[in-house]
């Protein structure tokens, strides 16, 4: 292939760099191949490139082109965003977003609330006191899944729990029934404390 480059340029006068573009090769083989050296200009990208990947890796893989750009700038480099962005992507470099934790729950409004019984004293001393539900949303490559917990606050132990495609009633209720079956199936006294949100099961 390199052979077929250097023929093109010379027979055609097709330029190195047009003709790796087009094959699919970078232009750093070829020179290689050919057994000279790099012009000065693809000599700096080639190092350019190698502190782009440097620094990426080093920040674990969490910073995009406008970060390392700003890096490579204190470092001494005359650099735009844009090259550094064209570098990234010639080496498959894709900065990695940081997930968001989605709540499944918010405060609902304009609707009766169960009395606060709590009030912002979280803590138990002991077993069957204070039980606190909560509803987690899971991304997964099928969809979306629910799951339903409910806490001893006194032993932090997960008493039920229940998985499923709908944050429902039926959802919570199992979890809960759980928690009570564990616990022996009688429970008097315990108070269950959820934020009560307006998608919330639990309510």
């Amino acid at each position: 292939m390199a052979a077929l480059i250097a023929a093109q340029r010379a027979r055609h006068r097709v330029p190195a760099a047009v003709a790796c573009r087009a094959l699919g090769v970078s232009r750093s083989w070829f020179y290689k191949w050919k057994g000279g050296t790099l012009p000065p200009r693809a000599q700096r990208r080639r190092r350019l490139a190698g502190e782009v990947k440097r620094l990426f890796e080093a920040h674990g893989g969490k910073y995009g082109a406008p970060r390392i750009t700003d890096d490579l700038r204190d470092e001494g480099w005359r650099v735009s965003e844009n090259t550094v962005t064209a570098l990234m992507r010639e080496q498959g470099l894709a900065a990695r977003a940081k997930k968001k934790r989605k709540s499944t729950t918010r405060p609902g409004r304009g609707r009766w609330r169960a009395p606060d019984l709590v009030k912002r004293d979280f803590p138990a001393s002991q077993l069957n006191r204070k039980w606190y539900g909560d509803g987690t949303e899971i991304p997964t490559g099928e969809g979306k899944l629910y799951l339903d917990s409910v806490l001893d606050m006194a032993s932090r132990r997960v008493l039920g729990f229940a998985l499923g495609e709908h944050h429902d009633a039926q959802l919570a209720y199992g979890a809960l029934a759980m928690a009570v079956a564990v616990r022996g199936g009688l429970v008097p006294g315990v108070i269950f404390h959820t934020d009560q949100g307006s998608e919330g099961g639990f309510n």
